[in-house]
């Protein structure tokens, strides 16, 4: 039974990969972000005070994210496995999460960080922005964005590190050949 995060900074091809691990692997992806943009595109409760935060780089409060999240844990379809994507991201979303986990008697098995470039994600985020029209994908956004996950999410990259389930893996190159990356380091680190 798959139970993962994947990590990364902005661009770094965290929903790619992820989609395709759940492929490969028969395992639900949860994407926060995508959780939050369809709720925004909605014009839901949660949409409206997430699109605020979404629009200037910031972090979703934890208060919503974490509701948000251990609700969608709760469902059906990750009884056999799941793959977290965006979350956690802070270290106060990892106790949160370890507490979520304890809770169902059940604890993760992999933590899979994407590393990338700063300046190679500035160019892949710049790029996307105009294929997409995503409101949260220009320069000033995508910088901040970037220290926000050096500032806050490096640590949770640390915390699993020492707990030994992190696996690193190069987020740059092409969408194939990072997959390929990805699913030998699952194997490697289920292995273990």
């Amino acid at each position: 039974m798959t139970r993962m995060l994947i990590i990364g900074p902005p661009g770094s091809g965290k929903g790619t990969q992820a989609e395709r691990i759940s492929e490969r692997l028969g395992v639900v992806a949860i994407s926060t972000g995508d959780i939050f943009r369809a709720n925004v595109k909605g014009e839901t409760p949660l949409g409206v005070e997430a699109k605020k935060y979404m629009d200037a780089g910031d972090f979703v409060p934890d208060s919503v994210t974490n509701k948000m999240v251990r609700d969608r844990l709760g469902e059906n379809d990750v009884e056999d496995g799941f793959l977290l994507d965006g979350y956690p991201r802070t270290t106060a979303q990892v106790e949160y999460l370890d507490s979520i986990l304890a809770d169902a008697d059940q604890k993760l098995g992999v933590v899979l960080q994407l590393t990338a470039d700063d300046e190679e994600l500035v160019k892949r985020l710049l790029g996307r922005a105009k294929e997409t029209g995503r409101s949260d994908d220009n320069e000033g956004v995508i910088r901040h964005r970037l220290d926000l996950y050096h500032e806050q999410t490096e640590p949770v990259v640390a915390k699993y590190a020492e707990r030994g389930i992190l696996t690193q893996v190069d987020g740059i190159g092409g969408i194939d050949e990072v997959t390929e990356r990805v699913m030998e380091a699952i194997k490697s680190a289920q292995a273990a």
